[in-house]
């Protein structure tokens, strides 16, 4: 069961840049025409939190006219044709950190209009991207993606580019709010934080959707 836990967040630290942007206020109805600052997870809910302490990403989020998925530039995903994102409402907060430091991006998609079009579109677009990264080395030969759950409604993975740095992927979909949701931590390598005590990957999915049924009204799964 999806749990939504409303904490306050104004004490928590942050190692990071400045923020740059607001999300939407609200929740949608009314506020659908941005990705609602309630939709984002919780900060203490993202890996490696008791060590960067992540900032309130409503606080450093950006409209994104044209979202593409951050794996996709590892791999050198080549463009979709008649993309469903290019018409979806997007935001995405970044936090980023010196090298061998672990960085995050979150991008949150949400199709507006009737639930079953928008959710229709949100399951093609996490299929697409199943399948974006299970073809990444014939792009990309030197970058090795490993799925470490697949699942229906989500899926996670870990991206090796030669040594050179590693990717941390969770992708989750929820397509009662028509909403998608990518997240990615980031490092060069080696890496001066370990990837300890990380939970697992089913509870990382059920922090990235809990925010939706609160952001988009009725939407509860």
């Amino acid at each position: 069961m999806r749990l939504v836990v409303v904490l306050a967040v104004a004490w928590w630290g942050v190692v990071a840049m400045p923020a740059v942007g607001r999300a939407a206020p609200g929740y949608c109805p009314p506020s659908c025409d941005g990705i609602p600052d309630s939709a984002w997870i919780y900060p203490g809910a993202v890996p490696l939190a008791s060590v960067y302490r992540w900032p309130a990403l409503g606080d450093r989020a950006v409209a994104v006219s044209t979202p593409r998925f951050e794996f996709e530039s590892w791999c050198a995903s080549p463009p979709r044709t008649d993309d469903p994102r290019d018409y979806a409402v997007a935001a995405r907060a970044e936090v980023s950190n010196p090298p061998g430091q672990w960085n995050l991006q979150v991008l949150v998609v949400h199709w507006r209009g009737d639930t079953v079009t928008g959710g229709r579109d949100a399951l093609q677009s996490l299929e697409w991207a199943r399948m974006a990264l299970a073809s990444c080395q014939t792009t990309t030969p030197e970058v090795s993606p490993s799925l470490t759950t697949s699942e229906a409604m989500q899926f996670a993975a870990v991206i090796s580019d030669g040594g050179r740095r590693v990717m941390r992927v969770y992708l989750v979909v929820d397509p009662a709010s028509s909403t998608l949701v990518e997240m990615v931590l980031w490092t060069t390598i080696p890496a001066a934080v370990d990837w300890r005590g990380v939970a697992p990957d089913r509870e990382v999915f059920d922090a990235m959707a809990a925010p939706l049924c609160t952001a988009y009204l009725g939407s509860c799964r």
